[in-house]
């Protein structure tokens, strides 16, 4: 496994080792050793999410607030999307920005993302499995996100009317947003 690291510190993207012959292909998809030889931090996972999405599907810009927050770390098991992070702690010097990564069975790369980012991905494909552990529990309570077409954000999502929850509608723009990171 190789890490990639990205502009914005505490997101990383893995790219796991292939082993590909004429009857397929095996890959870890997740080794703790390796991970925390990898990256930066402790970090336990204790829930996995699964989502099935059809083309233009935008779930997000998602996170959980303190005590809840969450690391994640995330793959593409069918299909392929437009994955997003924005920092969200509010004393870092890249607060606002965010990093953007294709990720797709094709490729099989990982995107770790750190407490203290918003988190959202356009499906690119019809079917699309998109696979995520949590190193916290979902709480209701603690849920939160931003505007996935914010303007102080900038995000090029190259999609002209994605498929949005309702939730998703209402969110905050980062101007209307308070950080408790």
């Amino acid at each position: 496994m190789e890490i990639i690291e990205t502009p914005l510190e505490g997101l990383y993207v893995l790219k796991p080792s292939i082993f590909e012959d004429s009857r397929g292909y095996f890959f870890e998809s997740y080794n703790k050793q390796k991970f925390d030889a990898l990256v930066p931090g402790d970090y336990n996972f204790i829930q996995d999410n699964e989502s099935k999405s059809q083309k233009n599907v935008l779930r997000g810009l998602h996170f959980q607030n303190p005590p809840y927050q969450q690391a994640k770390l995330v793959r593409v098991v069918k299909g392929s999307v437009l994955d997003v992070a924005v920092d969200v702690r509010k004393n870092s010097k890249t607060y606002g920005k965010h990093f953007s990564i294709e990720i797709s069975e094709a490729n099989k790369l990982q995107f770790f993302i750190s407490p203290g980012f918003a988190h959202g991905f356009l499906t690119l494909e019809d079917n699309t499995v998109f696979s995520y552990k949590c190193t916290n529990f979902y709480n209701k309570e603690s849920e939160a996100g931003l505007l996935w077409n914010c303007p102080e954000i900038g995000i090029n999502w190259d999609v002209q009317a994605p498929l949005l929850s309702e939730k998703d509608l209402i969110l905050p723009s980062l101007k209307n947003f308070y950080s408790k990171f």
